[in-house]
């Protein structure tokens, strides 16, 4: 296997058991859900459809999109349970409580000079009371993003974290015939396409405020570096074209420095560059080929992948003392860490009875990992949630490769998006 493909290779039922009661947390005298407590059983939801107020009403079903949309993203979240608007015959004023709910949603929309008016209340069926009411004003375009907007308000009142329906996210796709970057939302409902250089481009990364993508292409010969705004205020910008490789970046928590593989002395080697790309400091020196490196959140450390000990295994290093310490000794091959936000854990890929499976474990050396993933097939590239609640990976069967997603502690696995052609390396935004 030649170095390129090498590194290219190294990046890559009842689903919660069921209780009587709901698991607690104490956080500042409020008490929210306790997810990620074992016996945890998900929360029943009802949604009716909106209510159209005025004149024509529901025009157009909007009330039933409107509900659609937020069903589906407080489902995401691994947590909620719908309950099934034609078990209630889409009323707004059922037996909540004999239906099996815990909360319900009732939300309504107008029309206005300004545009629509949304208006979003949030129940708790066993007391009776309204524990969270938002009004929104917006086009009609913006009515996902509105319902986003709310969904993640609902899950901060529920568990004391927002939610994650506004996140963003990032994955290669040979849709086109080449492979290039795409982007979308959580429901894969709006994708664009980001990249058009009709070539190879893999290693998606976001900037930490999410509003830039960075990536590798080979469309200039060379497997360049490159940076492109979201927002399309700017035009794409090369960082880093030194000859050889140009690879993965790892970008700091502030988003002013990046981590990245170059290959430009022979060796593929860790430097630390600025955001023009500008090389500070050499990191690694001829240790082997060392690759994927990921950030810890507070950014006195990197997680990454070296085979200096003769197969590829997780390694962190001290930022300031660049005191390297090997972390992971279980495995054929461990790759692809990805430190997630919360700073406890490392996500990676292991090669374990011939299939590439999803581990985590904490950050030091002699710590347990935990098998994630345990089903059929390869699953590569791993990335965490901005809540660090999910994991997102590839999951590549025969010539198949789709994008999943799991809940950390190992449930919930299900296929994101039914897309055409192939998507790899999923890459999760932070919080907008």
């Amino acid at each position: 296997m030649n170095t390129i493909r090498y590194a290219v290779t190294l990046l890559l039922g009842v689903l919660l058991t069921l209780s009587s009661t709901i698991p607690f947390a104490q956080a500042e005298g409020k008490v929210y859900l306790d997810i990620t407590a074992s016996g945890t059983r998900k929360i029943n939801f009802a949604v009716p459809p909106f209510t159209g107020i005025g004149p024509g009403g529901d025009a157009g079903g909007l009330g039933r999109e409107l509900a659609t949309i937020l069903e589906k993203s407080l489902e995401f979240h691994g947590i909620i349970s719908i309950i099934p608007s034609q078990n209630y015959g889409d009323s707004t004023s059922a037996d909540w409580k004999q239906l099996g709910a815990d909360y319900v949603v009732l939300g309504s929309y107008s029309s206005s000079p300004a545009g629509i008016n949304f208006e979003m209340r949030l129940q708790d069926v066993a007391k009776g009371d309204m524990i969270l009411g938002k009004k929104y004003t917006g086009t009609a375009e913006q009515k996902q993003e509105i319902v986003f907007k709310y969904c993640d308000s609902v899950i901060n009142e529920l568990t004391g974290e927002p939610g994650i329906a506004s996140s963003q996210i990032a994955f290669i796709s040979n849709s086109t015939g080449a492979k290039e970057a795409y982007l979308t939302n959580i429901l894969g409902d709006k994708t664009r396409q980001v990249t058009r250089h009709r070539n190879l481009v893999i290693s998606p990364r976001f900037t930490p405020d999410g509003q830039s993508l960075s990536y590798s292409s080979y469309h200039k010969g060379n497997q360049n570096l490159y940076i492109t705004d979201l927002n399309q205020s700017s035009t794409t910008q090369v960082i880093s074209r030194n000859k050889g490789m140009n690879l993965g970046p790892a970008w700091s928590p502030d988003g002013k420095k990046m981590v990245l593989t170059m290959s430009k002395d022979g060796n593929p080697d860790l430097y630390l560059l600025d955001r023009q790309g500008n090389v500070l400091e050499q990191l690694t020196r001829r240790t082997g080929i060392n690759v994927s490196a990921s950030w810890s959140p507070d950014g006195r450390r990197i997680a990454f992948v070296s085979d200096r000990s003769g197969k590829p295994q997780v390694y962190t290093m001290d930022m300031n003392s660049k005191n390297v310490q090997r972390i992971t000794f279980k495995g054929t091959e461990n790759a692809e860490p990805s430190w997630s936000p919360k700073g406890d854990l490392i996500a990676y890929s292991s090669l374990t009875n011939g299939a590439y499976q999803i581990f985590t474990m904490p950050p030091e050396e002699g710590a347990n990992p935990v098998q994630v993933t345990k089903d059929s097939g390869h699953h590569e590239s791993p990335d965490w949630s901005p809540d660090g609640k999910q994991l997102i990976f590839c999951k590549r069967e025969g010539g198949s490769q789709r994008i999943f997603a799991i809940l950390k502690n190992g449930t919930y696995q299900r296929q994101l998006f039914s897309l055409k052609g192939n998507q790899t390396y999923p890459r999760w935004s932070s919080k907008k």
